[in-house]
C-alpha cells in the first residue's frame, strides 16, 4: 500500500489557516463539512441538505485505501466545522486529524460510533497500515443508521440554528436505510448458495448481517495479491461448492478475479464495496448502489 505523504510541508499552510480561526463558514453561513470518503460524504449531504457544503477528501475514481492528502486538504481538515472519518482506515486522514488537534465536539470518528469487527482469518497482510479491525462498516445499513444519528447530533451541535432541519433530514435517511436493510434480509433469506467470493475482504459486515460467508481473493488491502497457493485453494472451493460467480469491483483491477473465473469456468459480476464513485457510477448513490448489490447477490446465489 502507498504510504501517506509527509505532512510537515503542509504545516505553514495549516498554521496560516488556523490563524484565521477554526470556523470555515463562509459569508452565507454555510456549515463546512469534510468527509474522508464517499459513504460518509453521502450521509453528510443527506443530513445537512442546503445548510452544508461537503468536501470529500477522496476524489472520484481513487481507491480510498491509498489516499494521500494535498496541503490544502490538510488545511481543510484543520478548519472544517465538522470532520467525518474512520480512524485506522486512511492513515493520511488520521495524521491530519491528529495534527489539527480536533475536538470530539466537532469530529465524528465512525470507529467510536459502530462496533468494529475483527478482521476475518486471512484478511490481514504483513505490513498493512490498518489495525486488526475491519474498517468496512458502511456496507451494513444498520451501521449507516448509527452514522446518520451521529452526524445529525454533531451538525446540530455546531449549527444549532438548523437543528430541526438536520433532525428531519436524518429521520428521512434513517427510514430509507432501515427499508434497505429489511429488503436485504428478505431478499437474501432464501439463497441456495450462501458463499460469496469477493475481490478483497470488504464485505464481512454485510455477510455477517445477512448470514453469508465471504471468501476474499485479496485481504483488507485490495492492492495486495494472493499467493498461487491461495488462488488454487479459492479455485478449488468455487468448484466444490458450485459457486457461479466471482465478484469484481469498480475501483480494483479485475485481472485476478477473471483468472479464477476462467479457471473454474464461472462468470464474474460487479459487487461494489461503495468506497467511492467512478465514471461508471457517478450518477448513483449509496442507496442505489446497495440495491444493485442486492440484485447481483440474489442472481449469483440463486435466491428465490
Amino acid at each position: 500500500m502507498k504510504k501517506p505523504l509527509a505532512l510537515l510541508g503542509a504545516l505553514p499552510l495549516v498554521l496560516l489557516l488556523a490563524a484565521c480561526g477554526n470556523s470555515a463558514k463562509g459569508n452565507d453561513d454555510t456549515t463546512n463539512v469534510v468527509a474522508s470518503f464517499y459513504p460518509f460524504a453521502y450521509v453528510a449531504e443527506q443530513v445537512g441538505g442546503s445548510h452544508v457544503k461537503v468536501s470529500n477528501l477522496t476524489a472520484p475514481g481513487m481507491e480510498p485505501h491509498d489516499l494521500e492528502l494535498k496541503p490544502k486538504q490538510v488545511g481543510d481538515v484543520q478548519n472544517a466545522d465538522l470532520v467525518i472519518y474512520e480512524k485506522h482506515f486512511q492513515a493520511a486522514v488520521d495524521d491530519a486529524v491528529k495534527q489539527a488537534g480536533r475536538s470530539t465536539k466537532d469530529t465524528v470518528d465512525v470507529a467510536t460510533v459502530v462496533k468494529l469487527k475483527q478482521l476475518q482469518p486471512g484478511a490481514a497482510e504483513e505490513g498493512h497500515d490498518h489495525s486488526d479491525e475491519d474498517p468496512h462498516t458502511w456496507l451494513d445499513p444498520q451501521n449507516m443508521v448509527a452514522v446518520t444519528k451521529a452526524v445529525e447530533a454533531k451538525l446540530s451541535a455546531v449549527d444549532p440554528d438548523h437543528a430541526s432541519d438536520y433532525a428531519a433530514n436524518a429521520s428521512k435517511l434513517e427510514g430509507e436505510l432501515e427499508t434497505l436493510g429489511t429488503d436485504f434480509a428478505t431478499g437474501l433469506k432464501t439463497c441456495k448458495n450462501r458463499t460469496i467470493v469477493t475481490s478483497h475482504a470488504a464485505f464481512q459486515y454485510l455477510a455477517d448481517r445477512y448470514d453469508l460467508t465471504q471468501v476474499p481473493i485479496a485481504g483488507i488491502d485490495p492492492a495486495n495479491e494472493p499467493s498461487p497457493a491461495q488462488l488454487a485453494d479459492i479455485t478449488d472451493l468455487v468448484r466444490k461448492d458450485k459457486i457461479t460467480t466471482i465478484f469484481t469491483e469498480e475501483l480494483v483491477s479485475p485481472a485476478i478475479a477473471d483468472t479464477i473465473a476462467n479457471e473454474a469456468g464461472v462468470r464474474t459480476a460487479t459487487l461494489d464495496p461503495i468506497e467511492g464513485l467512478s465514471d461508471a457510477t457517478k450518477d448513483q448513490t449509496y442507496l442505489t448502489l446497495m440495491r444493485k448489490n442486492l440484485e447481483t447477490l440474489r442472481k449469483a446465489n440463486s435466491c428465490s
